[in-house]
């Protein structure tokens, strides 16, 4: 579920309107890139790393490598995909010609990797539309590496989506918790440091109520542990096209629904939730109950 429905707002595009080899092929290249992107952010990863410069807010950070994999990932796909759009975390969009934009995080989860936790990503995903726009792109293959776990999350539209590690590679589906009592539920905490006392309040009324709460701080590995069945939900806001895009992907294809505020609604940055069919609109009406804290 990215996109919205009738009388929403703008329609979703159909991914089905790229061909299915040319579908294979973009996954592929998805899954080359974040490799080749992740090795270089984990083996050249400089010592007592520093700030570059910050984004929004000084929690919000930016380093080196950021810049690096980013510019690493745009050259790849000058190259390989020279008509494609190219939006970017670190230098916005590249307007293209053919109708599909490749939406890339070089480094999701930055202050892990400042503080070098072994819980950071690099997300590549190629959708159709318009990828400024919530609900007006619709992914149609990708990939998520952890590079520290070696583990690449990858999918395209109809062909479901897979983890491979080692060398092995599994299906993915998400689990079968259907009741908000027994779920292991994920989230994230914005950087504006007023909008974080919203959201730990959600947190404190739902820790009781749950099995339990992780914050990984990495949302595109977020998405992907709910398609790995590794959490039962995951809610978040501020989240951008960079964070979603690969995620929400992975997700769907092994069986996820994802929407934002209500039901239908396309995931943007005013919320994303995300679980298996039966526990997100459970997950979404407790979020959205307690939505004024937000």
């Amino acid at each position: 579920m990215v996109g919205t429905g009738p009388g929403d707002g703008p329609q979703a595009p159909d991914p089905t309107q790229v061909p299915a080899d040319e579908r294979v092929a973009l996954e592929e290249l998805a899954v080359a890139l974040v490799a080749e992107t992740g090795a270089l952010i984990r083996d050249e990863r400089p010592d007592g790393l520093g700030v570059a410069h910050t984004k929004s807010t000084d929690l919000d950070v930016v380093t080196e490598m950021d810049t690096r994999a980013e510019s690493l990932l745009r050259e790849r796909l000058a190259t390989a995909r020279p008509g494609d759009g190219v939006l970017g975390e670190e230098d916005g969009l590249t307007a293209g010609r053919t109708g599909l934009s490749w939406v890339v995080d070089p480094i999701d989860g930055t202050v892990n990797y400042l503080y070098d936790l072994p819980a950071y990503a690099v997300s590549v995903a190629v959708v159709v539309g318009d990828p400024t726009t919530p609900g007006a792109w619709t992914p149609v293959a990708g990939a998520v590496i952890n590079p520290r776990t070696d583990e690449i999350f990858h999918g395209r539209v109809g062909a479901g989506s897979r983890v491979t590690a080692r060398g092995v590679t599994r299906a993915l589906s998400v689990g079968g918790q259907t009741e908000l009592e027994g779920a292991l539920l994920a989230t994230g905490f914005s950087y504006d440091r007023q909008i974080r006392r919203g959201q730990a309040s959600i947190v404190a009324d739902l820790v009781p109520r749950v099995r339990d709460v992780r914050r990984m701080g990495a949302a595109a590995l977020d998405l992907c542990h709910v398609a790995a069945g590794r959490v039962d939900g995951y809610w978040e806001r501020g989240l951008q096209a960079w964070d979603l895009a690969a995620g929400l992907l992975i997700l769907a294809e092994a069986g996820g629904v994802a929407s934002g505020q209500t039901a239908g609604s396309p995931a943007s940055a005013d919320l994303v939730v995300a679980a298996n069919p039966v526990l997100q609109p459970v997950l979404r009406g407790e979020i959205e109950r307690l939505g004024h804290r937000l």
